[in-house]
């Protein structure tokens, strides 16, 4: 006997149940995000990796274990294991940034190979907001406030914001200085991770989820304490721009995001609903990133939100994805009933806007369709028999009350079932 196929280890089929609940929250994310004037971009699944390896960062998690990266042809080429690179690598290849703002969005998987556990899995869905051009922290604040509003919008409470600030390459650099000095302090108690990192990109210590290292992270130098003026400036232009709309948040220090292109505002949206996986949508400035991919220099910020945890925290805070079901189920029993009823359904979706119609497939006695149409959960059923059809008529039959079902011309159903369906 031959073994049932499996999907491949982290790949999750989502099957239709899940499927419209993602379609849901889908459509509810579009309509904010829109709302605010952005424009969708379709992007491919792969890149040469040199997108990655240059923007990422070479001394990151993603690009030292986590990238599916083959050779095609003697081009080194890798599934995307996030958005905001090949965003960028599509405005530079197609002229999107030469003297031009923009405010664009794109939604779809992305790739890491790490071990798959609750809410993390090796293929993963996100939606990635980036605007580009925009020097203040003007659209900081509006990309986060974008944000609020969808939590808003879907009664999502079990959450919370945490911002910071990186500062500048330059401002960075005294910063980084302090960190090596602490670390190299206590380094006989650094994870061997951390003690890597050390010399390459200290910063990213900060960013250990190892438990162990969480005292000595506590004690290292803090960020603040090292900005430059001009990035002092705008984070108290953005904390005041995002007091004056109502948003709450908490200033973390220790919060450096795990991409090496961030600089000034960093942000996240975490949970404790979802267990450690407590990161829901998160993002920051990446104003030196386009001109280190070739492009101009252009300032830019932008955030990302993994689907899977999106869908869960909206479960876990009690959200319902409303039932979609037929609104009329069509019954056709007897010679020549099938064929009026195909045409009949068709005339219906074109008089009705958006009226869900469900044909009977397969044949079956008339008390069995009845029964499937009771299941398909319709609001009606339309029954179509030899003596209707020769009679130019239409039975509808409410199948969620008790009322009498009435005999309906055929020509006046539409403007009938109109009549009800608003009703």
């Amino acid at each position: 006997m031959s073994k049932k196929p499996q999907t491949v280890r982290g790949m999750n089929d989502i099957l239709p149940e899940t499927a419209a609940s993602w379609q849901f929250l889908e459509k509810e994310v579009e309509n904010v995000i829109e709302a605010y004037g952005y424009r969708q971009v379709r992007l491919p699944l792969l890149e040469h990796t040199e997108v990655f390896r240059r923007s990422i960062g070479e001394v990151t998690d993603i690009v030292e274990k986590e990238m599916y990266t083959f050779d095609d042809d003697g081009d080194s080429l890798t599934l995307r294991p996030e958005a905001t690179a090949s965003m960028v690598r599509a405005g530079i290849t197609h002229g999107l940034f030469h003297n031009q703002k923009q405010k664009l969005w794109t939604v779809g998987p992305m790739f890491r190979r790490e071990r798959p556990q609750a809410g993390r899995y090796r293929q993963f869905h996100q939606f990635d907001v980036e605007a580009m051009g925009y020097e203040g922290p003007d659209v900081d604040a509006e990309l986060i406030i974008m944000s609020a509003r969808l939590w808003e919008r879907l009664g999502i409470d079990k959450i919370r914001l945490e911002i910071n600030s990186l500062g500048v390459p330059e401002s960075r650099a005294g910063y980084r200085e302090a960190l090596v000095e602490y670390f190299n302090g206590v380094k006989s108690q650094l994870d061997e991770d951390s003690i890597r990192r050390l010399d390459k990109n200290p910063l990213r210590i900060l960013d250990s989820k190892n438990p162990e290292m969480q005292d000595i992270v506590a004690g290292a130098p803090i960020m603040m304490d090292y900005l430059d003026e001009a990035s002092a400036e705008h984070f108290a232009g953005l904390r005041a721009l995002l007091d004056a709309a109502g948003v709450e948040y908490a200033v973390n220090p220790r919060l450096v995001r795990g991409l090496d292109y961030y600089s000034r505002t960093v942000f996240e949206w975490v949970t404790d609903a979802l267990g450690s996986q407590n990161a829901v949508c998160a993002g920051g400035r990446y104003d030196g990133l386009i001109e280190k991919l070739g492009g101009r220099s252009t300032p830019a910020i932008g955030w990302a939100m993994g689907v899977e945890r999106f869908v869960s925290l909206y479960e876990a805070c009690g959200g319902q994805v409303p039932t979609v079901m037929p609104d009329v189920y069509l019954v056709a029993v007897g010679e020549g009933t099938q064929e009026r009823a195909f045409a009949l359904a068709e005339e219906l979706r074109d008089g009705i806007e958006g009226i869900r119609v469900e044909m009977n497939l397969g044949g079956g006695s008339f008390k069995t369709q009845i029964k499937r149409a009771d299941k398909s959960a319709a609001n009606y059923a339309l029954i179509l028999g030899e003596q209707e059809l020769s009679e130019g008529c239409i039975g509808l039959k409410p199948l969620r009350s008790n009322d009498e079902q009435e005999s309906i011309v055929l020509d006046e159903l539409a403007s009938v079932l109109k009549g009800r369906l608003s009703g």
